[in-house]
């Protein structure tokens, strides 16, 4: 059993237990801005409609820059959920429009320019961005035009309190989580001294910090805390701090630069043959292409989200017979889903009016499972509570989940990562 914190903190594995913490959100690059506490949601007035009759869901995922190999995933996950929601008759009794544009990545103007291009087309929500760090370049522009800010992987508890006008969603948890399941994995894991080696934004930088605590509070001691930039050419002086300081396990907090880092490590002798590493969900990905077999034997990794089960797996296939990896596909495609049926119960397709509805739908009714039988149960009066791909989604005043599940995994000899644990449980906020 992975231990969730010291203050009484228990995560049943492979089972949903309580746990109580403090509710939050998404992260990924970038300083956030100054926040105030949320306010309301600004929903029509009764009987007034905003929207224009049609909804149209903009994405602002990664084509390009450091997080590109979450884009598949995520795309063919709102691709998916488009296709089956029109095919069982649309939303308001016409198709559902989608818009898809790159985020890129926090060295780039790309998100903001994609944000404009979708406000033009008059989307009413956009799915998107992957990057926290992205997501804060763009949230002002997006609530400030009254459309939804819908995030599938944002993990920085920053937006928990962001001032979003009640207009900004998640169905990733909070990293609050997610540091608090690595660090109790590292410690049963036997290592007792612990290096972080994480990048320099508000992604890394925040995860670090919630590492940190897990760890000490489960009697660890954190041997050394490095954050590097990301756009460093070479991490030998950084990876040399750490050495200095022998630790028995190190948790490296990356993206897209871990197929630098890894070398370096090995280099310096602290890689995974010397030393127990550990992954996040920014850098766990397939690398049976960048490292010689057996690189990264015995690695372990944390990844926000339910196991995939084979049928979904299979129909996002069939929309992109390319994927390798599943990574926030099903965060995507309950996002989508969820924007279609708070639509419906609304009756309007506006993104205020849809905001002010997605709580509703995702707590408190009949269960459903599927866009389909939810919707039917819409328009029959009732009100629903839509379980997704991704596990429960029950959303909290601040527009996040209050229920998550962080899978465990670990890297064979070809490189490839396989899920060995499921860890359920409640966000009380």
């Amino acid at each position: 059993m992975i231990r969730i914190a010291p203050l009484g903190r228990a995560l049943a594995v492979a089972a949903a237990a309580s746990l109580a913490m403090t509710a939050c959100g998404g992260g990924d690059n970038a300083a956030a801005p100054a926040d105030t506490a949320a306010p309301a949601s600004t929903a029509p007035a009764a009987g007034e409609k905003k929207g224009d009759g049609t909804l149209t869901i903009g994405t602002l995922l990664p084509q390009t820059g450091d997080l590109a190999f979450l884009g598949p995933p995520e795309f063919a996950g709102v691709d998916l959920a488009v296709e089956e929601i029109n095919g069982a008759g649309g939303v308001l009794g016409k198709p559902v429009a989608k818009i898809h544009t790159d985020s890129g990545d926090t060295k780039t103007d790309i998100a903001s320019q994609s944000v404009d291009k979708l406000l033009q087309q008059k989307a009413d929500a956009i799915v998107g961005a992957a990057s926290s760090g992205v997501s804060f370049t763009v949230i002002d522009k997006i609530v400030n035009a009254g459309v939804i800010h819908f995030s599938p992987a944002n993990t920085s508890p920053d937006f928990t309190s962001y001032n979003d006008k009640g207009l900004y969603f998640r169905t990733a948890p909070s990293d609050v989580l997610q540091g608090r399941v690595l660090g109790d994995l590292m410690i049963q894991d036997g290592n007792d001294t612990i290096a972080i080696l994480n990048r320099q934004d508000s992604y890394g930088t925040g995860l670090a910090k919630e590492v940190q605590k897990s760890v000490e509070g489960g009697g660890g001691e954190i041997s050394d805390t490095i954050a590097y930039d990301p756009a460093a050419a070479d991490f030998s002086a950084d990876v040399a701090k750490i050495k200095a300081k022998s630790p028995k396990a190190i948790a490296l907090i990356a993206f897209e630069e871990t197929k630098k880092i890894i070398p370096e490590l090995k280099k310096q002798g602290l890689g995974p043959d010397k030393v127990k590493i550990y992954f996040v969900d920014g850098n766990l990905s397939d690398y049976s292409k960048d490292f010689p077999e057996g690189t990264l034997t015995g690695v372990k990794g944390t990844q926000p989200g339910a196991a995939v089960t084979e049928d979904l797996k299979a129909k996002l296939l069939k929309i992109n017979p390319e994927l390798k990896d599943y990574n926030y596909g099903p965060e995507s495609y309950d996002a989508t889903i969820l924007l279609a049926l708070a639509a419906e119960a609304a009756k309007d397709d506006s993104g205020t009016a849809v905001a002010a509805k997605l709580p509703e739908v995702s707590k408190g009714g009949e269960k459903c499972k599927d866009f389909k039988s939810c919707v039917d149960l819409i328009k029959a009066g009732k009100d629903v509570d839509y379980d997704g791909t991704s596990g429960p989604i029950e959303f909290s005043d601040a527009g996040d989940p209050s229920e998550a599940t962080i899978g465990v995994y670990q890297y064979g000899k070809n490189n490839i990562h396989k899920n060995i644990n499921y860890l359920s449980g409640k966000v009380a906020g």
